[in-house]
């Protein structure tokens, strides 16, 4: 088989080569201009999917920042709103002190019910905190209305009991704002393990002052009475009214059993009775509610008197046990702001790492790139100069 040179397969191969050194200038001239290795992934397919899934992870970075800022937000303004209860709980507690002075007239009575009535109203408006957006803090997942009304003098609670968990980190969740049922509904009564009272009903002027836990082991958590038998006898009765304890009543001591005591003043008559047992749950607008039916009252005998300090008494004792919610509530808060920080640090370290191995793959080595440039340039040239050399070859030349 013969093998035949022509003249135009020559200038077609120079044509080529020309367009090949051209063509691989260019992309070194691109990597410049861009100070980019991988323009195209066939430059590296390897580094190039590397990069891919890192610039996949940097965006997961970005989100996750943007979750934090919109969760930090909310518990700021939770933060904000819970001191501002405090300060409303410290107020009420205020309050209530002072209405429990037996010297206090009508007129002082009716100008704190008054103003508890107004906190109140504040109260509720706090309960139904907005993040800014239209979303409610304490409405748990269900925050697109007001969760809390008052229907007829009960306060009612429409949102649920879900806490977000809100990723902010690779792996790291952050709880959003309380669900308001636990800050604002079940509250604990009494101090927030036992709760005394007086019955309904009593007809002497016994006045309970105080009660707690002597003895952990021994209490079972039961409910019990002081049955008074006599204006200076009582019975202890169990829940099942069974008699499980007598004594000699005197003013101002503590009278003990089955773990627990309470202290009993002032004059109780015969049948009357006070309780203690486990602590239940109640509402803070409804302490507050009951200090002001208290308030007006307006007792104008012992009997009635002694009614309305007991009702106070319940009430600072349930207002002082809302108050350490509120701390609890604003401690939970701040160990969630506490973790965001945590969060920002961790996704600040990810992102330098991220960043600098992205470097590594991508930025271009710019002293091999111009040394590589100069020698394609070169080649280039060097390239033109023989097709220029080719075009004047001429058998006709060679004739002559």
């Amino acid at each position: 088989m013969n093998t035949r040179i022509s003249t135009g397969m020559l200038y077609q191969q120079s044509i080529n080569s020309l367009l090949a050194k051209q063509a691989k200038m260019a992309h070194t001239q691109q990597q410049l201009a861009t100070g980019q290795r991988l323009v195209t992934a066939k430059d590296d397919p390897v580094a190039a999917g590397t990069a891919v899934g890192l610039d996949r992870a940097l965006a997961e970075l970005e989100r996750y920042a943007l979750n934090a800022n919109a969760v930090e937000n909310r518990l700021g303004l939770q933060e904000s709103a819970l001191t501002r209860v405090g300060e409303v709980m410290a107020r009420i507690h205020e309050l209530t002190v002072q209405a429990n002075n037996p010297a206090l007239g009508d007129d002082s009575r009716k100008a704190i019910s008054t103003e508890l009535k107004a906190i109140h109203a504040g109260l509720l408006d706090l309960a139904n905190s907005t993040d800014g957006t239209g979303r409610y803090l304490f409405g748990g997942t269900d925050d697109g209305s007001a969760p809390f009304a008052i229907a007829g003098s009960n306060a009612v609670y429409s949102g649920n009991q879900t806490q977000r968990e809100i990723e902010v980190a690779p792996d790291t969740f952050v709880s959003d704002t309380l669900p308001g049922s636990e800050i604002f509904m079940r509250l604990r009564t009494g101090d927030g393990r036992i709760d005394g009272r007086a019955l309904a009903g009593n007809i002497g002027t016994g006045l309970l002052m105080d009660f707690s836990v002597i003895d952990s082991a021994a209490w079972n958590g039961g409910s019990y009475q002081v049955a008074f038998t006599s204006a200076t006898t009582y019975e202890i009765r169990d829940a099942g009214n069974a008699v499980i304890g007598t004594g000699t009543y005197a003013k101002g001591e503590s009278i003990a059993f089955a773990g627990v005591q309470m202290k009993i003043d002032g004059n109780p008559a015969a049948g009357d009775a006070f309780e203690i047992g486990a602590s239940g749950n109640r509402d803070i607008f409804a302490t507050v509610q009951n200090l002001i039916g208290a308030l007006d009252s307006n007792p104008t005998t012992d009997v009635q008197r002694a009614e309305m300090q007991n009702a106070l008494q319940a009430s600072m004792r349930d207002v002082a046990t809302a108050q350490n919610r509120m701390i609890d509530a604003r401690a939970s808060g701040g160990a969630q702001l506490s973790a965001l920080d945590s969060a920002a640090s961790l996704r600040e370290a990810n992102a330098i790492t991220f960043k600098d191995t992205l470097s590594t793959l991508r930025d271009l080595n710019w002293a091999e790139a111009i040394g590589r440039f100069e020698m394609e340039n070169t080649a280039l040239q060097a390239a033109q100069m023989v097709f220029m050399q080719m075009q004047q070859l001429s058998l006709f030349k060679m004739m002559g």
